[in-house]
């Protein structure tokens, strides 16, 4: 084993604080050598999720303090490892979930939270199911608990971990119904799933016109006044799993108190004695005390993904390839609510 003493320039995306994409700043720094147990991965491919839109507004629960480099996940290869590191590591490719840090040219990772990603698969399609591919698994098989012959609702089926639901669900063998607007229907046909437009005031009624008893799960992201239609759909035994607030992402005032709202809703909601289940999926949940645990349900999971990804089972959806220096430009296409899939943030040529 042998550690790396040099520095590494690193062109870096700075948030400044709340600020319109365009406020968003690049600075250039050397990075420190790695330290003990650590590497300098060189990035290969990040992207904007709706953990960094929630940021840029101040609103993402228990984010840092501004300044800070935003960039929930990324795909890289290692250039350099620390005091403690197999040497053997450099050169290879891997996936790491980092919560912040992704948008950089180079960054330092712990070696621990490295996931191997397949030679056949391209950085940018493994970039669309890091994150959004551990949550959408994690939510079906983990917290749902869904199984062949289910029938689930996913709101937003376009979106980066909804159009990754969709896939998911369908090659188990679940019947899904998927929101979304109507010019994103034909592709969300295609992923597998009925579509139902997200803007019709009676959307809610057109799902139980398709699933008359009612569902066996609901991935609900929106929150907000709608989260009581989604918990109604439900039959009996089904499961709400919410994993966000996006009906609240432009209001004003700190994005904790919508998060406590929803919290307090599901809890109550969770003891009523209808055998239905609601709860909040939180990516983290266990990462604080038990941090061996938390790494390893992360890799077996997330490797169980991008192996769907390797045999086409997963097609990734990548909505754009937008170099570093134009991550302004990245972050206010995801903001657009236009796209299908996941923009995805690419080295510059």
């Amino acid at each position: 084993m042998n550690a790396t003493t040099a520095t590494t320039r690193a062109t870096e995306i700075v948030l400044p604080g709340v600020v319109e994409p365009d406020g968003l700043h690049v600075r250039v720094r050397d990075l420190p050598a790695p330290g003990q147990g650590q590497v300098v991965l060189r990035m290969d491919a990040t992207g904007v999720s709706f953990a960094e839109q929630q940021m840029r507004l101040g609103k993402y629960y228990d984010q840092p303090a501004f300044p800070f480099v935003p960039g929930y996940d990324v795909v890289g290869t290692v250039v350099a490892a620390g005091p403690g590191v197999d040497r053997d590591l450099r050169g290879h490719r891997f996936a790491v979930v980092t919560k912040v840090g992704g948008w950089a040219s180079h960054l330092i990772v712990e070696a621990a939270d490295l996931v191997p990603v397949p030679d056949g698969v391209d950085a940018a399609a493994a970039e669309t199911v890091v994150v959004n591919g551990v949550t959408a698994w994690q939510m079906m098989y983990r917290t749902a608990k869904v199984k062949r012959g289910d029938t689930i609702v996913v709101l937003g089926a376009n979106g980066g971990v909804g159009s990754t639901l969709v896939q998911l669900a369908r090659h188990a063998g679940i019947k899904v119904i998927g929101t979304a607007s109507a010019r994103h229907h034909d592709a969300v046909r295609e992923l597998g799933a009925i579509p139902v437009d997200y803007r019709d005031p009676n959307m809610y009624d057109r799902i139980r016109e398709i699933a008359p008893d009612g569902v066996d799960a609901v991935f609900d992201h929106v929150g907000g006044p709608a989260l009581h239609d989604s918990w109604r759909v439900l039959r009996r035994g089904g499961a709400l799993v919410n994993y966000g607030s996006a009906a609240t992402k432009d209001e004003p005032g700190s994005g904790t108190v919508a998060v406590l709202k929803l919290f307090g809703q599901l809890m109550v909601w969770n003891v009523l004695p209808n055998g239905k289940r609601a709860g909040f999926y939180n990516f983290w949940a266990g990462k604080r005390f038990r941090l061996a645990a938390f790494r390893a349900r992360l890799r077996e999971d997330l490797t169980q993904v991008l192996g769907l990804v390797e045999t086409g089972v997963l097609k990734p959806q990548i909505a754009a390839r937008i170099p570093l220096s134009e991550a302004a430009a990245a972050l206010a296409l995801a903001e657009s609510r236009t796209v299908l899939g996941k923009v995805v943030i690419v080295p510059e040529p």
